[in-house]
């Protein structure tokens, strides 16, 4: 096998090295390609097979034909019902007698008018339609060839392109660098007895093939060793951070008997979840271990995911340690310090490390007044406050603790790694242990991929009591479902209860701005504002009665925090709000959740924002709102809240829906780090597979010895954009 160094040179290389400073620029220009190993990642979309060719003359109505043929006349003309054009290109073939004709339509076909100038020969292939008493082809795929190619059989690669760097070029430009793709330029750093367990070719192999496959198949097969490549490197690194993580020095906190932990259990009115009690003792033993905790907790909206974190604090501060609460905002750092404080009563007067009468819990936030904030410093640094609850407020260089031995961090996709690293930083030579909690179930190939360093634990069940949410479509174009939306508000609200009533924007935009809404009826077609809704409210005699105020990310931090003060003591009857009170609002009065122009949400954006409701034992409803008619796909999406609340269920539906992007979140076009050909909505069984092989490599006995090779690509893999990605677990 080829050294290291032979591999980084080849694929490191500069594109001018191969292909010339010209050539080199314009990639560099098209996509951002600078180096050998960017561009040959550069794979094809798809392919266009030659098979038999049809000739003109023969085609077939509504059938899928592949025909090769020379432009004869290209026209172009603009649409009348929308924006932009359409191209339109007439072909002739050999095969036909006479020198048949058929048409082309490309819309907007920026590409097609690059590409196809008359002369061009190309292979076309699409869907036989009529148009206009002759027959053509819609938006065929095509690739434009040259002399070797017509005689050349095999599949004819399709590119991602540009108007400059047109599909052609592309494939000369790759045909170029393939003669130089061997064995040993572009040796395998994968153990051999994995590729020929999965039958996966060797890498030169692999990129040959993707590039210029003699079938379309062998193409595929290319495509899944690399998918396989990259899941398996990415698990490998995840293992590898997970393993340099666990070698790193914390204090062991074991749980004491007959303090605060216990005395916190013995003073609760219910009995946890068999769920809680499972994730608790995960908890308990990981904070037991000198080395330390890396644990992610999810769970439902509701699931009692605080009080797990609450044992675990409890039992830190127990052995001697503080711990940290971190929120994203201010509403949801006060909201866990009015219910934390609750839940302990008497046992959150201050102590000093357990050692006093209680925990002693504090909020420090940066709205906080400068003698709350003076009073919070001293305690936290001399350990008479053993939780303290904040947000970014907790990371500034006044914040010194005492001896921090727990993170918590709530929400953690909220927070990158310089703000996890400065509270770390805080903790001194011993590393703190840390647990983050998300309320967004996450797929189990998403946990996988991503969160793969983390230990994980779920809280499933709901606690006993909470009624299974009612949701219903209310579909807007008939009056009696709009009427009927409007009196259930006040329904409830007479019954004493809240209501929160969500849209998708703040304010209407500049054309719609003093033309607010008299009647609901106005509104079809346009987005529901927040502004809009509380001029609608105000105008409804049913409502002069009903307080109603507004909460938005456009107020100030005191008045949103006063907003929700008075909604959560039963001071406003209706909240209109946008998404801001999406995460950490708990209001146990509120009973009714109305989502305006629902289709404008997620999936599990929509389940968060139903999950605010009957949260007090009361019976909750959400109601979403859409002028979309019934087959509409966007309405599917709600057809699929309403028929199921497991939040699990529902995070797969949004994952297939939203796709699952650049999970690693690198940001560079010609990034190697971006999963480009991994999916973790196709490759799931890949990926349990790469996750199982790596588990089994890295119990073989020195396998870094063995395998130098791939433990340098497991930490040249990813670049410093994904890395950073990783790091916030």
């Amino acid at each position: 096998m080829m050294t290291e160094q032979t591999l980084v040179s080849f694929e490191a290389s500069e594109l001018s090295t191969y292909l010339g400073d010209k050539n080199a620029t314009a990639l560099e220009k098209a996509f951002g390609y600078t180096t050998v190993g960017e561009l040959l990642w550069h794979f094809p979309r798809r392919y266009v097979e030659v098979g038999e060719l049809t000739p003109i003359a023969e085609l077939p109505f509504d059938e899928h034909v592949t025909v090769v043929a020379q432009v004869v006349n290209v026209s172009q003309r603009q649409m009348h019902s929308r924006r932009g054009f359409i191209y339109e290109v007439t072909v002739s073939d050999e095969l036909s007698s006479g020198g048949q004709e058929l048409k082309m339509t490309f819309f907007n076909g920026y590409q097609a008018r690059t590409d196809l100038t008359v002369g061009t020969i190309a292979m076309f292939s699409g869907k036989v339609g009529w148009y206009q008493d002759h027959l053509q082809l819609s938006q065929p795929d095509y690739a434009v060839l040259d002399e070797a190619s017509q005689a050349d059989p095999r599949p004819i690669p399709i590119y991602p392109a540009s108007a400059k760097m047109p599909n052609k070029r592309i494939r000369d430009l790759i045909g170029l660098l393939l003669p130089h793709v061997t064995e040993e330029n572009l040796p395998e750093f994968l153990p051999n007895d994995l590729l020929g367990s999965n039958h996966y070719p060797q890498r030169f192999q692999a990129y040959l093939q993707r590039h210029a496959p003699r079938e379309v198949k062998h193409a595929y097969v290319a495509r899944q060793r690399f998918a396989y490549e990259e899941a398996f490197v990415l698990q490998l690194t995840l293992a590898e951070r997970s393993r340099q993580l666990g070698a790193q020095h914390a204090v062991a906190r074991p749980r004491q008997s007959g303090k605060l932990a216990d005395k916190f259990e013995a003073q609760l009115p219910f009995t946890l979840t068999e769920d809680q009690l499972q994730v608790g003792d995960q908890l308990a033993s990981d904070l037991s271990q000198p080395h330390p905790m890396h644990r992610l907790l999810q769970g439902e909206v509701g699931s009692g995911k605080t009080i797990v974190a609450l044992r675990a604090i409890l039992q830190v501060i127990d052995g001697g340690g503080q711990a940290a609460l971190l929120a994203p905002t201010e509403v949801l750092a006060a909201q866990h310090f009015a219910s934390i404080t609750k839940m302990l009563g008497g046992l959150a007067d201050p102590g000093l490390f357990g050692e006093g009468e209680g925990a002693g819990v504090a909020l420090l936030t940066g709205s906080a007044k400068t003698a709350q904030r003076r009073q919070a410093l001293l305690g936290i640094a001399s350990g008479e406050i053993g939780l303290i609850i904040g947000t970014h407020a907790l990371l500034s260089d006044q914040v010194q603790f005492a001896e921090l031995g727990l993170v918590v961090v709530d929400e953690q996709h909220r927070f990158g790694v310089e703000q996890r690293d400065a509270l770390r930083a805080k903790s001194g030579d011993a590393v703190p242990h840390t647990l983050v909690m998300t309320a967004t179930p996450i797929p189990r190939t998403v946990a996988m991929t991503v969160f793969g360093d983390l230990d994980i634990s779920t809280i499933k069940r709901l606690p006993a009591g909470r009624a299974p949410i009612q949701t219903h479509i209310v579909p807007m174009q008939l009056t009696s479902f709009r009427e009927r939306l409007f009196s259930k508000i006040t329904e409830e609200v007479s019954q004493g209860h809240q209501v929160y009533v969500v849209c998708p924007r703040i304010t209407d935009t500049a054309a719609e701005q003093g033309v607010l809404l008299s009647t609901y009826e106005e509104s079809s077609g346009q987005t529901m504002s927040v502004e809009a809704m509380m001029e609608l409210l105000a105008g409804m005699p049913s409502f002069s009665n009903v307080r109603v105020e507004a909460l938005h990310s456009q107020l100030d931090s005191e008045d949103k925090q006063d907003v929700m003060d008075s909604f959560a003591g039963g001071n406003i009857d209706v909240l209109v709000s946008t998404t801001v009170i999406e995460v950490g609002v708990d209001v146990h009065n509120a009973t009714l959740m109305v989502i305006m122009d629902a289709e404008r949400f997620g999936i599990s954006q929509l389940h968060q924002l139903r999950g605010r409701v009957g949260r007090g034992g009361l019976q909750g409803t959400c109601l979403m709102t859409t002028w979309l008619d019934a087959d509409h796909p966007s309405v599917g999406r709600l057809k699929t809240i309403e028929s199921t609340m497991d939040g699990f269920e529902l995070a797969e539906a949004d994952l297939a829906e939203r796709r699952e992007g650049n999970i690693l979140g690198a940001q560079q076009s010609g990034s190697r780090s971006a999963l480009k050909e991994l999916s973790i909505i196709k490759d799931r069984k890949l990926i349990e597979q790469a996750r199982a092989n790596v588990e089994a490599l890295m119990n073989v006995s020195e396998w870094q010895n063995k395998y130098p090779e791939l433990l340098k690509m497991a930490g040249s893999w990813v670049d410093e954009s994904s890395q950073e990605f990783l790091n916030k677990n």
